[in-house]
């Protein structure tokens, strides 16, 4: 088997692991009776792991010789916003119910499937280097996720996390939080631009 064969199966396994995790996770809040779907699908955990899944997936469907700058860009959005998660996740909600109180769900969508993200980007690095300006646009999908979680928290009186709930002590809390977090994506944002034009131009 060659090495374009093995990435495609361990690429195709990888996502159909991480939407069987969050069909298994759907099934058991619906089986206990305290399904959400807006809910559930408004956390950045489900969002960003379906970003990785599309990400993988999309991989897959072409050859790698085919790889567009628009595809570059996308592999990078998702490998961003699913290290995002991991940190975040890490630092601020490890021991916080977010919906995924299954153990290996949680494992899978807070773990692995950003750790799969991260070597795929170091295995396959982008064909095109990214500059940091056009990696900046990468910070528009987390900043729309937030605007919405914000107004919505504020009409119907629930957030996803709770250090975006200014129940938990106001809105200049929150506030830190977002700059917080925003300065945080941003180093992200550098590290996978540098990372993948490094390993690319190691292989050039």
């Amino acid at each position: 088997m060659d090495r374009r064969a093995l990435l495609a199966i361990l690429r195709i396994g990888f996502a159909g692991l991480a939407v069987a995790a969050i069909i298994t996770q759907l099934l058991d809040l619906a089986g206990r009776g305290v399904l959400d779907p807006v809910n559930f699908f408004s956390y950045f955990t489900i969002q960003s792991n379906l970003i990785a899944v599309a990400a993988l997936l999309w991989t897959v469907a072409i050859p790698a010789e085919q790889w567009t700058r628009a595809h570059d860009l996308f592999r990078g959005a998702a490998t961003t916003y699913i290290t995002v998660t991991f940190v975040v996740f890490a630092l601020l909600l490890a021991d916080t119910d977010v919906d995924t109180a299954i153990p290996w769900v949680d494992r899978v969508l807070h773990r692995v499937i950003p750790i799969v993200l991260m070597a795929d980007w170091l295995v396959d690095p982008p064909r095109v280097a990214i500059g940091f300006r056009a990696s900046l646009w990468w910070l528009a999908y987390p900043a729309a996720w937030t605007a919405y979680t914000l107004v919505r928290g504020a009409l119907v009186g629930r957030y996803p996390y709770p250090f975006l709930d200014p129940a938990s002590g106001g809105y200049g809390t929150v506030l830190i939080y977002c700059v917080a977090i925003l300065i945080g994506i941003v180093v992200v944002i550098v590290a996978v631009t540098r990372i993948g034009n490094g390993m690319r131009a190691l292989r050039s």
